[in-house]
């Protein structure tokens, strides 16, 4: 990143760099009419040429944004909050409710809302008072791939103005994907090296499965009883969080029987699998170890990967679908491994 930011300072970045590294300001904007931004990206004659100009593998499919964001069908209903359906009583761990933030970050707001309504519903069950971040927010990760530094501290800086409150009342940021939360334990650090906020917030970063590990693991306890789950693990994940030794401690508690999938990296790590002078080196690290424990797994078998760029690369080498632990803890997931949403 530092590299590229001195590369390219004064000068303009190749397009792809600012398609890439803007990707929440492309989301967010294609989410106004989303059907019409999947038609464009995913046709044949349009989606090619758009392929072309950015850069992209031909072979590769442009993720689809949702037709209702997170953020959208949550305003949207009356009491601002996603309908919870019930699932037994819930096991409260703190007569107080213990407020948290549910970061929605850009991945799983508008191309994965079925995976933050979930996780509302998990940390609601488990006796928590979720509150959203509020409006477009972003941390910025993907500017770090293009070395746009200068603006990666101004998203940052405006995540620590507007939640300013959240970080001084002290509350609990939840985060579902492991390359968000990885920017406030390390990146910011780096980039805001004397800024309090950056520090303190740093402290109050969990990954959902860390957080419900140590604040409400009974809660899970006979929700999975006797299913089959394989794990893989984020790289962002495994070199800032130490791996998803929560997830695999918590559906063990769940009743499942977990497998760890030993591999190295999914091969998409963002853009980078979806380049065209790279889609074979994705591949070929796909294939070290994760393509083959997916392919083996049988129908039944449920593939935790949190990562949103892990559940594209699954999904677009196989013919199964990774899932979040959180759709998993949820109960959306059928046999098939498909959420409500998608069988719907």
């Amino acid at each position: 990143s530092e590299f590229l930011s001195q590369k390219y300072k004064g000068k303009l970045h190749p397009l792809h760099h600012y398609v890439f590294g803007f990707a929440d300001k492309m989301a967010r904007v294609g989410s106004f009419s989303p059907a019409l931004t999947n038609f464009l990206l995913s046709n044949a004659v349009t989606g090619r040429l758009i392929k072309h100009i950015v850069g992209v593998a031909q072979e590769r499919k442009m993720p689809r944004l949702a037709q209702t964001s997170y953020k959208s069908a949550r305003a949207a209903d009356a009491t601002g909050h996603v309908p919870r359906p019930t699932r037994g009583k819930s096991k409260a761990v703190d007569p107080a409710r213990q407020r948290v933030v549910l970061w929605t970050d850009t991945w799983n707001n508008y191309y994965h809302p079925q995976t933050l309504a979930a996780a509302e519903r998990v940390l609601t069950e488990a006796g928590f008072d979720v509150q959203t971040t509020q409006g477009h927010i972003c941390c910025g990760r993907a500017l770090y791939d293009f070395g746009l530094l200068g603006n990666a501290r101004t998203y940052l800086a405006k995540v620590f103005d507007r939640l300013s409150p959240e970080i001084d009342a002290g509350l609990p940021f939840i985060f579902l994907e492991p390359s968000c939360a990885s920017v406030f334990k390390d990146e910011a650090l780096e980039l805001f090296p004397n800024d309090a906020r950056a520090e303190k917030l740093s402290r109050q970063i969990w990954l959902l499965a860390d957080w419900l590990e140590a604040q409400a693991p009974d809660w899970v306890e006979g929700r999975l009883q006797g299913r089959q789950v394989m794990v893989h693990g984020h790289c962002h994940h495994k070199a800032v969080f130490g791996g998803p030794k929560s997830e695999i401690a918590l559906l063990m508690k769940a009743g499942a029987q977990v497998e760890m999938i030993e591999t190295t990296c999914c091969g998409m790590a963002g853009p980078f699998g979806f380049e065209a002078d790279k889609i074979e080196v994705s591949k070929a690290i796909a294939n070290l170890g994760l393509l083959p424990a997916v392919h083996r797994a049988t129908a039944r078998t449920l593939i935790v990967a949190d990562g949103f760029s892990c559940r594209e690369q699954i999904s677009q080498l196989s013919l199964r679908e990774g899932k979040h632990l959180a759709e998993i803890l949820d109960g959306s997931c059928g046999s098939s491994g498909q959420t409500e949403t998608e069988r719907g």
